[in-house]
């Protein structure tokens, strides 16, 4: 069974970025790189590690910016990966996928027990299995332990 995690707006706080969207439709990847996280990334690192243990993957699936030409979205993905190794650097995911905008995060399902962690109402709503916004992501992982 996977636990799946959104970035932007779950783990990571683009949108707290003072003009992140400016920055975006520049073509910059700094909101990427600076976004502060939004929640105890120490205190998940450890909860995913145990998980993984019993027998839990750990995935990500997050959007590349609306409209990205193929240079930035590839200038993306590299800037969500370092700052997945920057915060979560003991956590070994079992699936990094940065896809385009828009993506249906179901298709990346593996069974309707996979668990999706996403702040996008649309995104839950769609996933096969059990879906949980980006609060309480910590007590609901150890309820899973």
């Amino acid at each position: 069974m996977f636990i799946w995690f959104d970035m932007d707006g779950t783990i990571a706080d683009l949108y707290g970025v003072e003009n992140w969207l400016d920055y975006l439709i520049a073509s910059d990847c700094l909101p990427y790189e600076i976004a502060k996280p939004l929640i105890r990334l120490n205190s998940l690192a450890r909860i995913l590690n145990r998980l993984q243990v019993s027998g839990y993957k750990i995935g990500i699936i997050s959007w590349l910016s609306k409209n990205g030409t193929n240079e930035y979205d590839a200038d993306v993905t590299k800037a969500k990966i370092t700052w997945l190794k920057k915060h979560l650097a003991s956590v070994k995911f079992d699936e990094i996928n940065i896809v385009k905008y828009g993506t249906p995060k179901n298709l990346f399902a593996y069974s309707e027990n996979d668990i999706l962690f996403d702040d996008e109402k649309k995104n839950r709503d769609e996933w096969t299995g059990k879906a949980f916004d980006a609060y309480n992501i910590i007590e609901t992982l150890k309820s899973l332990n």
